[in-house]
């Protein structure tokens, strides 16, 4: 969303209920109610299921029901609802909830009510309403029905079998490199004449795609997501009832090798990703029921029945890109009546050894297509298409040639000096060249430059389109050789993919330079999350923990990451090491040098999906091995200091690990004490809280010390995260403040110096301690080092390091985007409270800085919709809130005099919904209930 359109959007529609808040003193404040009427009762929309709307494939015996309400008045909170589940859409609206009719049950609770009814069966459907009665008694009307259905629950509900081509794996490395087609697997079956429903369960790894007669199954790819497959496989649900047709028909499925055959690459000359991912030979399982209106059913599982043969698709690899050769292509090979001569049964297998999930995570999908923008011819034959902007996926191409042809199109994010592809920046584990001995760094068999590349081989006779299938790259140019002549614009175009995260959180601000750091952040982000949080979409491609920490909360303001969060803690717990030492990555690659400040995404992923979707389930199933790693901690680090790890990376000024890594130490115990609170693990929750204190003190004595210029004598980063993670004690805060600042300034003006972590907390603790001035003339440079720097370089995403490089470091790195996290939480100034639950307790800290006429935001939670503004008009701050249902706000309000602060045309201190707390720092702060709000002071009044 561009600045021009967030300001043509109105503000979304926030909900308006109200509940206790807690005063700052520490008192409880009750936020006066609004004495009319409302004009209209309380509603109940956006019903979901396991946080998904009308999911189809749920797995969980007691799915987690969620509902946002909305009402007209201030101050309004639920004080009872009525869930009613049922098998029919008419027994739902009779009111007959033949699954589970709760009741009338007296709870504020709208977020994760677990289902109580009947036990659910595989693939039943279930249809659900709920009402909810308002702080006077009075009920809501129902909402309106929503769905979901059940997945395959048991082991027992699969009767399908895992099946392989059979053929075994090479036995030498070198061989991996040759021609090896993707397998093709056909199954023919008969359906009834008259069909109610059909469900297809599949999953097929590394990766897989569907058919039936001939027609796409949906439109995910690179499914399933990645997972350690020796612990689980994610499975998908297809309604395929529309693609069956009366008599006989075919299931065709085609294999990748995704991340369960990769190639034995020799990741920075010395990282085989063979020696620590669970491996097989391409294999599926798949299980199709039909439901026929008579009543019948019928089920075509994968077996030894079916047959299989190589396809078109010689080569494939998550990393070096696809062969395919068209000229092999088999008409109608997932079509009723094909000739089976040369096709061989299936051999069925155990396959990988995982237990089988209804994939949890939203899937990858074609999210933009992106046209190309200029082509040049830097040598004869050789054209560079352009496509104006650095993203993940593929290129998809369309071209005539003569059959043999070998059209390849080699990937890179930068150009050369000469204008030609420059690839190095995206070069596979840095594999680049050979030894001095002269064996190939990535190992026998391996490329000399392991660079992205597709080959297409031109059928021939006419028009075709290529795109790959089971491979993404990272990429703002591709270049094209083999064509017979020069392509026209209109013949390439690129597709984006990435999770199919929903979009939450919306920033824009008078600042333009402010919007385009904010897109390219947002650019960067979904070009890694395939499956994974990565660090980058070619080079690596891992789910590293170090860049989930640093930019978590400017992921959750940005996007829904429920799912895909939930999902990556899981990873973290089935990556954990026998001894139950948690990883730098997860599914785990066998990297593991990182430590602590890696490793502790598995507690903060809890803690930040309790804090922004109330999801509790997620720490009664993860906290267990939080706690085991936790302790083994204490035992290898004693006396509460850390001095081994990865610390603040590509910074620009090193900081000593103790001092950058020991904050992170005590925040997560913590982190760890709250979870275990939440989970009435009492001893867990003091014990812990008793190391982050000994941490604190540990600190205290070893990396501060106690001599005069001990806070001088830090970098940005340890004092930013001293401060913001609560290490300075109260009496020096000011002092350590001071330092940071000093280190901040410097001789030729605002400089920051951070790295991964430190440019985090950086702007946080500018911005808490009052100079917030500071933070924004860090963010708002063009010169070195910062973000408007990359966009003055032509940077459309994130660099992984501060200065430019041609050579080595990724252009599409995330780990600088807690930017966004500021522009949110600071510029615009929504934040949860540190101690929410599903976001229901808010506070409104905008910072009007920096010459800024307005900043915006709006943040979709799972309560509703989160809305501030402000802007600065005929010399007064004006803030325009909305807090949706069950959720309260904090309001801090520049200014020196509560009493000249306007709510409404009226004074804030005698509004209606509005309780003046305190005086802090400069701002007067107010309570609030849900409903919106526009609050104003005179600038004049603003120090």
């Amino acid at each position: 969303m561009t600045a021009a359109d967030f300001r043509r959007t109105p503000f979304l529609a926030a909900a308006a209920l109200a509940i206790l808040l807690a005063a700052g003193a520490g008192g409880a404040v009750q936020v006066p109610r609004t004495a009319a009427p409302p004009p209209a009762g309380l509603s109940v929309s956006d019903l979901r299921c396991e946080y998904r709307v009308d999911p189809l494939g749920v797995d969980a015996a007691r799915p987690r029901l969620s509902w946002v309400l909305a009402s007209p008045r201030r101050g309004e909170i639920q004080t009872a609802y009525r869930v009613i589940v049922a098998r029919s859409l008419e027994a739902l609206a009779a009111d007959r909830g033949d699954l589970w009719d709760s009741g009338r049950i007296a709870s504020a609770d709208s977020l994760s009510i677990a289902y109580a009814g009947a036990p659910l069966a595989a693939g039943l459907a279930c249809y659900w309403k709920v009402r909810a009665w308002d702080q006077d008694g009075q009920p809501s009307a129902w909402s309106a029905p929503a769905r979901w259905e059940m997945a395959l629950l048991h082991p027992e509900d699969w009767t399908a079998r895992w099946i392989s081509d059979g053929k075994p794996l090479p036995e030498r490395d070198e061989d991996f490199y040759k021609d090896d087609p993707a397998p093709l697997f056909r199954k023919e079956f008969d359906a009834p004449k008259r069909i109610r429903k059909a469900r297809l369960y599949i999953t097929g790894l590394g990766y897989y795609e569907a058919s039936i007669n001939g027609t796409r199954v949906g439109d995910r790819v690179l499914d399933p997501g990645w997972t350690n497959y020796a612990k689980r496989v994610f499975y998908s649900v297809y309604d395929v009832t529309g693609l069956l047709r009366p008599g006989a028909n075919c299931l065709g499925v085609m294999l990748g090798n995704g991340w369960y055959n990769p190639l034995p690459l020799l990741m920075w000359g010395n990282r085989n990703l063979r020696k620590d991912l669970p491996l097989g030979r391409p294999c599926l399982i798949a299980q199709l029921r039909i439901e026929g209106e008579d009543g019948s059913a019928a089920v075509v599982v994968s077996d030894a029945t079916w047959k299989t043969r190589g396809g078109p698709l010689l080569r494939n690899s998550v990393y070096l890109g696809e062969t395919y050769d068209a000229r092999h292509e088999i008409p109608g090979w997932d079509a009723p009546g094909l000739d089976e001569a040369g096709w061989s049964p299936a051999v069925p297998g155990s396959g990988p050894g995982g237990v089988l999930q209804a994939q949890p995570q939203p899937p990858i999908r074609i999210r933009t297509r992106i046209p190309a923008v200029a082509i040049t011819q830097p040598r004869p034959g050789v054209h560079l298409v352009d496509f104006g902007r650095n993203f993940a996926g593929w290129a998809r191409l369309r071209l005539r040639a003569s059959a043999g042809s070998a059209v390849r199109i080699r990937f890179g994010e930068l150009l050369d000096k000469e204008g030609g592809l420059n690839p190095m920046t995206s070069v596979a584990g840095q594999i680049k060249g050979k030894r001095r001995n002269g064996t190939l760094i990535g190992g026998p068999g391996a490329p000399e430059i392991a660079e992205q590349a597709d080959v297409y081989v031109a059928r021939g006779g006419g028009a075709e389109t290529y795109a790959p299938r089971f491979t993404f790259h990272g990429f703002r140019y591709a270049e094209i050789s083999g064509l017979p002549a020069a392509p026209a614009l209109g013949d390439i175009e690129g597709l984006a993919l990435s999770a199919d995260l929903s979009e939450a959180g919306a920033f824009a601000c008078s600042n333009d330079l402010f919007n385009r750091i904010q897109e390219m952040t947002r650019r960067t982000f979904l070009s890694n999350v395939f499956s994974v949080q990565s660090d980058c979409p070619h080079r690596e491609k891992f789910g590293y923990g170090g860049d989930l920490v640093a930019t978590a909360d400017a992921f959750l303001a940005n996007f829904d990451m429920q799912g895909f969060y939930a999902k990556a803690a899981a990873d973290w717990t089935d990556a954990a090491r026998p001894d139950g030492m948690l990883t730098d990555t997860a599914p785990f690659v066998g990297i593991q040098y990182c430590g602590l400040a890696w490793a502790m995404a598995h507690p903060l992923i809890q803690d930040r999906l309790l804090r922004y979707y109330g999801d509790r389930r997620l720490v009664e199933e993860q906290f267990g091995a939080t706690q085991r790693w936790l302790d083994l901690v204490t035992q290898t680090n004693p006396g509460g200091v850390i001095t081994d790890g990865l610390a603040d990376h590509e910074s620009l000024q090193a900081t000593p690990v103790p001092a950058l890594v020991m904050p992170l130490y005590g925040e997560t115990a913590r982190l760890a004490s709250r979870l275990a609170g939440l989970l009435g693990r009492k001893h867990d929750e003091a014990r812990n809280l008793d190391l982050a204190a000994a941490v604190g003190t540990a600190y205290r004595e070893k990396v501060l010390g106690s001599g005069p210029d001990k806070y001088a004598a830090l970098t940005q980063a340890a004092l930013a995260e001293a401060l913001e993670l609560g290490l300075v004690p109260e009496g020096e805060r000011a002092a350590a403040f001071k330092a940071m600042v000093a280190a901040t300034e410097g001789p030729e003006g605002p400089r920051l110096s951070t790295g991964i972590f430190g440019t985090k907390f950086l702007l946080a603790a500018l911005s808490r301690g009052g100079r917030a001035d500071l933070a924004y003339a860090l963010v708002d440079r063009t010169s070195f080092p910062g973000w408007g720097h990359m966009l003055d370089r032509g940077a459309t995403t994130l660099w992984e390091h501060w200065e430019y490089s041609d050579n080595t470091y990724s252009h599409n790195h995330p780990m600088f985007g807690s930017v966004s996290e500021w522009f949110f939480s600071w510029l615009a100034g929504i934040q949860p409270e540190p101690d929410a639950v599903g976001f229901d307790r808010i506070v409104f800290r905008p910072q009007p800085v920096g010459g800024l006429a307005w900043a915006r935001a709006s943040l979709r939670t799972a309560r509703g919709d989160v809305a501030g503004a402000w802007r600065i008009d005929n010399g007064r701050f004006v803030l325009s809130v909305a807090v949706p249902a069950n959720a309260t706000a904090v309001v801090f309000i520049p200014g020196v005099d509560p009493a000249s602060v306007r709510e409404g045309g009226a004074a804030a201190v005698s509004a209606p919904g509005v309780a003046f707390l305190r005086m802090d720092a400069g701002s007067c702060v107010f309570a609030i209930g849900s409903g919106r709000y526009e609050f104003s002071a005179s600038m004049t009044s603003i120090k």
